[in-house]
């Protein structure tokens, strides 16, 4: 009671029985409102941080979260986009020609030679041996050819013995493929469904109305699996090259089977790119995707998963660092305040990233101008625990205890400061989901991880993912060795 006059003992004594009765039900009732407006002002406190909560997630967009751009709503502000430079769109005054490079004269499947027949000047016949004057003018004109599937029909004789009288009929040889349709249109089908993103349906159109292919969609199914047991081989390397690298980037993104949600895990390193789909999120299932062996460096975010991994063993993305920062910066003061002169560090680490990836700085120059970046981080953080709310508190405590995780990437090559690798290799699986909506077997999960590995992988080492695909379905066919996938030395 607060704010009260206080009477001692004596002085209600000197009060009649009724008043002494009456100023203590006062009493006990102030007393209880005290209580009733303190229990409604934690309320209020908890409403407040409700609001805030739920107003921040109606701002939450790809500059200021995880999610990817493509869910921005039509009220997100626009991306940033570089200052402009005053010039004319297009190409500027003395900008040097690109053109296409012509082939090499064996490699032109056919030439046309054109000679003038009538002069323009006076209007008399050339003849076309005339000698030619200066160098020949060349143009290469590239088309693609119509295309017309091959049907190739196998028949199988039987026959009677002469000698003993049993029948005998005329076996498949090994390098005839076991069904309706060719390696190639295996790996075709493969290529379209699993990595251009085409639905059942889409692959059938395209099939239809680029080659003159027939198919149904039971058959794009059947395909892919057996595209599927072709790769496995290529698959296991791809996942012992990266079990061996010095780095990688990891990421995880949702993931549907049948209906129920799954994870798809990916895994970059320099030499290969590995895709796994898991039941869970869970720690075990980041070490079924590492490896028993792997030993390196992974560039992850803050999920909880990766803290089994030592700190010595991590580099935090700080790409999703800066998107955390700047949805504090939507905040009022002085939350807000401490925010924005964080994204100002931020800012300035990465100018000091891109001038050392640029050759203008060597690691032992970043590491000497990197280290008033790091002081003044490492002071606004502790800053940051001493702010009211609670997630600038959660955040900057979790920040102080992954503190040399945030620096791998100055000390180690090969490490960069960003999990944006992992990112850009799960963005084409992400429109994949989007648009076919998972899988509906654990047979197509395996398809899934399978072709995406093999083709992230194939491009990162320069491989014709077309002629590969092709290569491995007739390898498997044949019962031959197929072909690897490991890393050229």
């Amino acid at each position: 009671m607060s704010g009260l006059p206080h009477l001692s003992d004596e002085e209600r004594a000197c009060l009649p029985p009724r008043a002494q009765a009456y100023i203590g039900a006062l009493e006990a009732r102030i007393s209880e409102l005290e209580t009733q407006v303190q229990t409604l002002q934690a309320q209020a406190q908890t409403l407040q941080a409700q609001v805030t909560e739920l107003l921040a997630r109606l701002r939450q967009n790809s500059q200021n979260s995880s999610r990817p751009p493509s869910s921005d709503p039509p009220s997100a502000p626009p991306r940033p986009r570089r200052p402009a430079s005053g010039g004319k769109r297009g190409a500027q005054f003395g900008h040097p020609r690109h053109e296409r490079p012509l082939l090499p004269i064996h490699e032109v499947d056919r030439v046309v030679e054109h000679h003038p027949d009538v002069c323009p000047a006076c209007q008399a016949a050339l003849a076309a041996d005339l000698p030619d004057v200066g160098e020949v003018k060349r143009q290469q004109v590239w088309d693609v050819p119509e295309v017309k599937p091959q049907v190739t029909e196998h028949r199988y004789h039987a026959v009677t013995c002469p000698c003993c009288g049993a029948q005998v009929a005329a076996e498949r040889p090994d390098d005839v493929p076991p069904g309706a349709f060719g390696a190639r249109v295996v790996a075709l089908v493969g290529l379209l469904h699993g990595r251009y993103r085409l639905s059942i349906r889409e692959c059938l159109a395209v099939l239809l109305d680029v080659y003159g292919l027939p198919i149904s969609p039971g058959a794009v199914a059947d395909l892919c699996q057996v595209l599927r047991q072709a790769l496995a081989t290529a698959y296991t390397e791809s996942q012992e090259a990266a079990a061996t690298s010095s780095a990688s980037n990891v990421d995880e993104t949702g993931w549907r089977q049948a209906g129920k949600r799954c994870w798809l895990w990916v895994m970059v390193s320099a030499a290969s790119t590995v895709f796994l789909v898991t039941a869970n999120r869970s720690a075990a299932s980041l070490k079924t995707l590492l490896g028993k062996t792997f030993q390196g460096i992974v560039t992850s975010d803050r999920f909880t998963a990766y803290l089994t991994l030592p700190l010595e063993r991590r580099q935090i993305c700080w790409a999703h660092l800066k998107r955390n920062w700047a949805a504090f910066g939507e905040l009022p003061d002085p939350i807000g305040d401490w925010a924005r002169r964080a994204l100002a560090q931020i800012a300035a680490m990465f100018s000091l990233w891109h001038r050392f990836k640029n050759g203008e700085l060597d690691r032992t120059a970043l590491q000497a101008a990197m280290q008033p970046v790091q002081e003044a981080l490492g002071a606004l953080l502790i800053e940051g625990q001493t702010l009211q709310a609670h997630k600038p508190r959660v955040f900057c405590e979790d920040l102080v205890r992954l503190w040399p995780a945030l620096w791998t990437f100055l000390t180690t090559d090969g490490v960069e400061p960003t999990n944006n690798a992992a990112e850009r290799a799960l963005r084409p699986a992400v429109l994949w989901r989007k648009g076919c909506f998972g899988t509906q077997s654990p047979n197509g999960d395996a398809f899934v991880s399978h072709i995406l590995t093999v083709v992230a992988t194939c491009r990162q080492q320069q491989r014709h993912v077309l002629t590969f695909l092709t290569d491995s379905v007739e390898a498997y066919w044949n019962a031959q060795t197929r072909p690897a996938l490991r890393p050229t030395p």
